[in-house]
């Protein structure tokens, strides 16, 4: 119902409202601001250069060179469209939505859910079902929030984001994958970076829960659109998403007018209908749910989306390729180790310039690395204590801290510049 949720939502009658909007560190304050906390996240969210990068990361199939298949930025503004209408609806913070929705995948590795595992496995992970991964995405996209993004201040230093307890902990517990009935938040303020699974923890806020919730309605839908426009799908593929939609909701059930026999099953066809049945279904009580009908047609998507788009060769194919790719500027990158404890990895880059560029000025941000010519050193000291109101992150002197410098340094490229640096080693 309309408003149900209005006694729910994140705002100073909330009993959580002092931990939601709690910051780790102060942030800086402007004499004429007219924003609220949430919608300050909102805007350093938008305005950080990692959300700026969501446009050439994959959503499913990589580094596409056709301008309308979407790409994790198209997926993020789907994600906060669905989130805003759901949140509005129920009369919950759509401020603390929409931010949540705008972040949530900041983290995300370059070539997609592929990529995020070549990253985990280089971590090497332990073996076993029970052993948790090392790198997540959603648990990225804290730690970019965290300690990797920054903005200018007013006086043009760089400092971090410093975002609200209640976005952050929307951005690590917002993994869509995880299938659940009745998603309500959790009511203990923990430590996020306690959270070592994704999925399993519910958001600290019904906001974060509402993000959660849209993620899997904005992907099912266009990923679908994508693989169709790609011939992926084919007529007999689509026959039977056809009759997935027949068996599980009913063609000409009254309650699906939008998915009657003869109308398309479409993105903004499959949006307005989970939209709509999960908002007539969800109340405080039950929490966030889709109709019986529904989450079957939803699992029964998802395992149509696996057999004919996730697992389709040719995604597999280019996989092959993105796992190479990464590893390749992961071996070439672990060799620099011994020339930065001496400021000396432009010597061993030289003949990668954009590889060399970026990774040293990644080094100069995040660590305590300094470069070994003497009025380049100069000029970064200057740099560093002028612009960079940050920690040092990471150890060049520790091979396991070197190591995670190295993950975090690839999980922040896009695929196109992933590719780039790639032809740059390989190159002769």
């Amino acid at each position: 119902m309309r408003n149900s949720f209005e006694k729910e939502k994140s705002c100073d009658e909330s009993t959580k409202w002092e931990n939601s909007i709690k910051r780790e560190t102060p942030i800086y304050s402007r004499d004429n601001d007219i924003r609220t906390d949430y919608e300050r996240d909102y805007t350093r969210l938008l305005h950080c250069p990692a959300f700026r990068r969501l446009k050439h990361k994959t959503q499913v199939f990589f580094a596409p060179h056709n301008d309308h298949i979407c790409t994790r930025m198209e997926h993020v503004t789907h994600v906060a469209s669905v989130a805003s209408t759901i949140a509005k609806y129920l009369g919950l913070n759509e401020q603390l939505t929409n931010a949540i929705a705008i972040g949530h995948d900041i983290g995300h590795a370059p070539f997609g859910h592929h990529g995020e595992d070549c990253l985990n496995n280089l971590l090497e992970q332990k073996q076993g079902t029970n052993a948790p991964k090392k790198f997540w995405h959603e648990r990225n996209s804290l730690f970019f929030a965290d300690y990797i993004e920054t903005l200018q201040d007013p006086f043009g230093a760089e400092q971090p984001l410093n975002l609200t307890y209640a976005v952050r902990d929307g951005l690590i517990c917002h993994c869509g994958e995880i299938d659940q009935q009745g998603i309500k938040p959790r009511e203990e303020n923990i430590d996020l970076y306690s959270i070592k699974r994704p999925g399993f923890i519910q958001p600290y806020t019904w906001e974060g829960c509402v993000v959660k919730i849209a993620d899997k309605i904005a992907y099912l839908g266009r990923d679908i659109e994508d693989a169709r426009a790609y011939h992926i799908i084919d007529m007999t593929s689509y026959r039977q998403l056809r009759e997935i939609v027949d068996s599980t909701l009913g063609l000409t059930k009254k309650g699906s007018k939008a998915l009657q026999k003869g109308k398309a099953v479409n993105t903004t066809v499959l949006i307005n209908d989970l939209i709509v049945d999960l908002c007539e279904q969800s109340s405080p009580e039950k929490g966030l749910c889709f109709s019986d009908e529904y989450f079957k047609f939803i699992l029964e998507l998802k395992k149509f989306n696996f057999a004919y788009i996730y697992n389709h060769w040719r995604l597999k194919e280019f996989a092959i390729y993105a796992e190479n790719i990464i590893k390749t500027i992961f071996r070439t990158l672990q060799k620099t180790q011994i020339y930065a404890k001496t400021g000396r990895v432009s010597q061993v880059l030289q003949y990668y310039p954009k590889l060399c560029q970026t990774f040293e000025e990644w080094l100069v941000k995040y660590t305590a690395y300094r470069p070994y010519n003497k009025e380049k050193l100069k000029y970064e000291d200057k740099k560093r204590i002028l612009h960079f109101n940050t920690p040092v992150i990471f150890d060049v002197n520790d091979t396991e801290s070197f190591t995670k410098c190295i993950i975090e340094y690839i999980s922040g490229m896009t695929d196109q510049f992933a590719i780039q640096v790639y032809e740059e080693i390989i190159t002769f």
